[in-house]
Order: structure tokens, then sequence, then C-alpha cells
């Protein structure tokens, strides 16, 4: 038989239906193409990240939604009267106004949007600003409508594979070991009272109450705070905390001046002298638990070695991830001689959180304490502004270097991730990956690895010069989820944020 004649034929012993293949070609081909708009579009610059669009709609545009509107509601609707799918369109377009100017304006704006995104590059950050509901298509003429949209800043990438990066070498010695665990130990101890005077590494309970102007501004009750030279809050800190509470007992008073961060939420309040007056509640200290069975099947080990083990590669994790940020800001520095964009200030303040939950998640991820992390969240905050601003440039360049060298965060990663955090803070990862979903911190997790690995994608090609690392700095600091303000912020620690 010949070939003509054959009605089915076998590839790699797969028989295929040439009829059947043909007629699903001729069902494709007969497809109608999406309906292309003949949009007339003005883009403007309206200030740095910001575009502002003026969209024509012409009325054949307008009138081809506007059948296609009818055509549809005539074959769906029920009239009494009238056998369905055989209702005039004329009587449609009558009883039917307002779904079918519902229907058209939805249409409208939809496929132009997209059309205008396509056709345009604009890579918008986020959803235009349009108010929708006071936006009404003409009954006759062209439809005009404007509005603004965030986008990339657009700037050149440098030669990143040429780059000469300092390098801080440091070897985890044994005595390193031993004080991060007591440190850690320290998460899960307990607060037992003590009668004598308070002394540095104490525990003291707080009332504390804040004045400006004569005026109480916030009071916070029964604080339990460890005494260390820096007391931390989100928009201000106490130096010397430990020496002026060095002493006391349960009932005595202190007083002392501190002056509110220059990048405070609140702005009337920025670099402002706020007056603290302190009563001491009561003196405690801390007894860590013991390393028995107990405790170590608690944070999923087996033996103290198998701890220790774990820690070591903590604090190298903490290593790789101060090489990784030391790396990432001389990337950004140099990329900010040869490119200089702005960044809008009501992007920058509305990202604030979510750059605060990035190095939070990076942190908790290398390894450091909770204490660290919420040290570190206040630095954080009481920069906001510029330390937000700095964040977003990261992200920008990260990510076009992620785009350009096809760089992607797969499941594996952030299984990875997961499982590393949950040992870390001690709960199980499928516990630990509900909190996140729950957050939206899985999100940020997944931008965070994707860009980790454009870093790592740099750090590959660039000529390292290794400098010894200086001897870690004495813990400093205690760190408070409050603000001498009063500002009511969520926390973005990973612990926290699904609470």
């Amino acid at each position: 038989m010949s070939s003509q004649d054959d009605e089915a034929t076998t590839v790699d012993d797969t028989t295929v239906d040439v009829e059947e293949t043909d007629a699903a070609d001729d069902t494709l081909a007969a497809m109608p193409e999406a309906f292309k708009m003949s949009l007339s579009v003005e883009i403007e610059s309206a200030g740095p990240c910001r575009r502002h669009v003026r969209v024509t709609v012409p009325r054949a545009d307008i009138d081809h939604f506007h059948s296609e509107a009818l055509g549809e509601l005539s074959t769906s609707v029920d009239v009494p009267g009238f056998r369905k799918g055989h209702v005039p369109t004329k009587l449609v377009e009558k009883r039917f106004r307002k779904e079918v100017g519902d229907q058209v304006k939805q249409n409208v704006l939809v496929g132009s949007m997209e059309q205008v995104s396509e056709e345009n590059d604009l890579d918008p950050i986020n959803e235009p600003d349009l108010d929708v509901e006071n936006l009404e298509i003409p009954d006759e003429g062209d439809f005009v409508y404007e509005f603004d949209v965030e986008v990339r800043p657009e700037f050149d990438l440098p030669a990143y594979d040429s780059l000469k990066i300092d390098r801080v070498v440091k070897k985890t010695s044994d005595a390193d070991v031993d004080a991060y665990l007591q440190r850690y130990l320290a998460q899960y101890g307990e607060l037992i009272p003590h009668e004598g005077a308070a002394e540095k590494g104490d525990f003291v309970v707080l009332d504390i109450k804040f004045q400006h102007g004569g005026n109480q501004l916030n009071e916070l009750k029964e604080l339990t705070v460890e005494l260390k030279p820096v007391l931390r809050f989100q928009d201000a800190e106490l130096e010397g905390f430990d020496e002026l509470l060095a002493g006391a007992k349960a009932d005595d008073k202190r007083e002392v001046d501190l002056t509110i961060s220059a990048e405070t939420e609140t702005l009337a309040m920025r670099g402002e002298t706020v007056h603290a007056e302190i009563e001491v509640l009561d003196i405690k200290r801390l007894r860590r638990p013991e390393l028995d069975k107990e405790f170590l099947s608690r944070v999923g080990v087996e033996s103290e070695e198998e701890l220790s083990g774990e820690i070591r590669d903590m604090l190298e994790r903490q290593v790789t991830h101060q090489q990784r940020q030391s790396a990432r800001e001389q990337v950004l520095e140099k990329i900010t001689d040869s490119a200089e964009w702005d960044l809008p200030e009501q992007m920058v303040l509305r990202q604030t959180d979510n750059a605060l939950r990035r190095e939070m998640l990076e942190m908790q991820q290398a390894g450091f304490t909770s204490q660290d992390i919420q040290a570190r969240e206040n630095e954080l905050r009481q920069n906001a502004v510029s330390t937000t601003r700095q964040a977003l440039k990261e992200h920008f360049v990260l990510d076009k270097i992620a785009t350009q060298e096809e760089i992607e965060c797969e499941m594996g990663d952030i299984d990875t991730e997961i499982q590393m955090m949950a040992m870390q803070g001690g709960e199980s990862p499928r516990r630990l990956r509900a909190r996140m979903l729950k957050s939206g911190m899985i999100d940020n997790l997944e931008a965070q690895i994707r860009e980790r690995k454009a870093i790592d994608f740099i750090l590959e090609r660039v000529e390292f010069v290794d400098t010894e690392a200086k001897d870690q700095a004495e813990d400093r600091v205690e760190a408070v989820p409050q603000s001498v303000c009063g500002i009511k912020t969520q926390p973005v620690s990973v612990d926290d944020a699904a609470e």
C-alpha cells in the first residue's frame, strides 16, 4: 500500500492518526488571532522610576468590544418570550445596558493596558495608579484615560565579571563555638530572681516613661532587658545603659535623655530630645538549660558533639553571610560609580518592611540568634529611609543580573533553606513552611535566594583579595521591639511575622 493510502503511520512505535493531526492543525489555523487595538499612547517621565501614560482608544475599537459583548450576552441571557440564544440584539442592548457597559469597559481597559505594556516595554513594579470605578467610556467618540505607574530604574550594568573584591577570611575556633553556644542556650534559658544589685549581664524589669516638651510621649510597662552598654529601641538608642543602672535595686529610679533617630516614621520627632524616667521593678539572672537528652532532643540533635558541629556550621554560614554582604556592598558601590539613578521617596517608604524582612531572612538562614536579629532590625528602623533605599538599589541590580544570566530559584533551593532555618530555630520544617506561607514570607525567601545566586554568580568570576578578620566585637547591644515615640510596627523577623 502506498504512503498516500495510509490512514495512520508509526514513528518510534507510536501510532499517529494522520487525519486527526491534520484536523487539529486546521482547527488551530482557523482560530482567530487576538484583537489588536489601534491605540495612541503617550508616555512621559513623571519623576524617578515613574511614568505618566495617556492612552487613546479609538471609537472603532470600542464598537468592536461593544458588538462582542452584545453577541456573548445575546446567547446566554434568559428573556421571557424568547428562546435562549434567540433574543434580539436591540432588546439585549436596551434591557442589559449596564451589564454590556461594564463588560465593554473591562475588555477595553484590560486589552489596552496589556497592549501598552507589551508594545512600550514599561516593566512596571506594581499596579498602575488608576481609578477604574470613576472611569466612564463615552457613548460617542474616542475613550481617553491616563495613569501613573512605577517602573524599574534604567541603568547599565558594568562588567561584573572583572571586579576586584576584598574578602575577610576567618577560621572558626573552639572558643568561638563555646561563646556562641552560651548565646544559643540563652534563648532557652530561665530568668530567676536576684536579691542583689544589678550588674552587667543581669536582667532588669523596668517601667519607662518618655516625655517630650512636658507631655508624656509613651510608656513601656514591665520591660525585661539584659544590662548591656546599649539599649536599642526602634527609633532611638540609649548609650551607657549598663552604667546607668549599675548597682540599681528594686524601686530605684533613674533619669536620662536620648535623641530620636533622624529617619523615624514620626516626622515631627526626628532628631528631637526625649526625657526618660526609668523605674526598676525587679532584678533577675539567667539560668541556662542543662545539655541533657531532653534539651538535645528539643533542638533536634542526639549529642553535645553533634550540637557543637551544628553550631560550627552556623558560625561558618555567618562568615559566608558577612562575606556575601561585604561583596554585595562592594559590587553595588562599583555599580553606583558608573550608573546614577534615583528612587522616589514614596517607593522607598512603602518598601521599608519588605527590605527589613529580606535582611532578617538572610540573618536567620546564616544562624544568627533572635537577639542579633532584633538588634539589626532596630538599627535598620532607625535609618529606615537610607537603608531601604540602598536595599532597593541592591534588589534592582541583582534582579537585572539574574534576569540577564537566566538565574532562577528552584523548589529544592527553598526546601534546603527552610530545613536549615528550622534547625536553627528548633522547630519542624513543615511548621516553619506553613508559617512562612501564611505570613507571605515565602515570596521574600524566593526572591532572596535568586538574588543570592546572582551574588554567587558574580563571586565565581571576581578576583578576591583576602584579609584577616578582626576579633569579634563585644556583644554590646540589647534590642527591644518597641519604639520611644510609641509607633506601632509589625515585627518582621521570621519567628514573629505570622503571629
